[in-house]
């Protein structure tokens, strides 16, 4: 019996083998995953720091930080920088928004759920592409378009969807919502599905209606989920391209040209490639500062 009862002691040599070991079979997919993303971010910094002007190569050579001192006084740059400030926050907001109120009402269930929730979903399915055009040419084409047509009948009259350029900002916020509300709306419909039911139940109870009862309860709950569909949502906006570029283009002239679309333009319209890839890593470095906070905003609340 005392045998059994002694405490097996694991030996130090045994560990580092089982490590070694670990090491060994996770090495490919480390591997790849360098190969696939962290190389060509490294490229792509690296490129930042030279010329490379495809219709000018023999002016190409290292300028160091001349790119990056080059934008502080590119008008175009902060431009796109107000366009994706004002296009990521609007979209997002109305996807947390839009998405949460959407799993709310079918949280609480009714007749034809099945069928209403897979329609919801539909939008996300389809290619950003597909969607831009789609809106470009059935929807938001005037007079003919099915949602300017809804407004004739309605009495608001014609509007310049795409053309004119706050309805153009307008048109995309509209386009990027439409498309992604249903990934947040499938997320928050899952927490909320995967709620404890006894303290959900008795908080309930104690509520004394419904908007206190999400407020002070459903809310604090869920809260790491919004917290993870913000960043992830963010993220997206950040890098957002091809419903724009295909609805739009960025126009009309440059009312919905976000930073992604004015760093294609840079590199492969005016095959400037040096300067596209500064602003290619001043994104980057935009998205990875911001999920960085959201993340250390979610550890400092749970």
């Amino acid at each position: 019996m005392d045998m059994f009862k002694r405490k097996i002691r694991i030996r130090p040599s045994y560990i580092r083998k089982q490590e070694r070991f670990g090491l060994i079979m996770t090495a490919p997919s480390l591997l790849f995953l360098a190969a696939v993303a962290a190389l060509p971010l490294l490229i792509l910094v690296v490129m930042s720091t030279y010329t490379i002007d495809l219709t000018f190569p023999s002016g190409n050579r290292w300028v160091g930080l001349k790119n990056y001192m080059q934008m502080m006084g590119d008008s175009r740059f902060w431009h796109a920088m107000r366009v994706t400030v004002v296009y990521t926050a609007s979209t997002v907001f109305l996807q947390v928004t839009i998405g949460l109120a959407l799993a709310m009402a079918f949280f609480k269930g009714f007749r034809g759920e099945g069928f209403l929730r897979v329609s919801v979903l539909l939008p996300m399915i389809l290619a950003p592409v597909v969607v831009g055009l789609a809106f470009r040419t059935m929807i938001m084409t005037p007079e003919y378009g099915i949602l300017d047509y809804l407004f004739v009948l309605l009495g608001i009259g014609s509007k310049p969807w795409l053309v004119d350029p706050t309805w153009a900002l307008v048109s995309v916020i509209v386009i990027h919502t439409w498309q992604w509300t249903p990934f947040a709306f499938l997320v928050f419909l899952a927490s909320l599905t995967a709620l404890p039911p006894e303290p959900l139940e008795a908080g309930l109870m104690d509520a004394r209606n419904g908007w206190q009862r999400f407020r002070h309860i459903i809310l604090p709950m869920i809260r790491p989920a919004v917290v993870i569909v913000i960043i992830f949502r963010t993220m997206i906006a950040l890098r957002a391209f091809a419903a724009i570029f295909s609805a739009t283009g960025g126009g009309p002239g440059t009312a919905t040209e976000i930073l992604n679309l004015y760093t294609y333009r840079e590199s492969f319209n005016s095959l400037n490639l040096g300067y596209g890839a500064a602003l290619g890593t001043v994104l980057l470095i935009i998205t990875v500062g911001i999920s960085m906070i959201f993340f250390r905003l979610r550890q400092s609340r749970m």
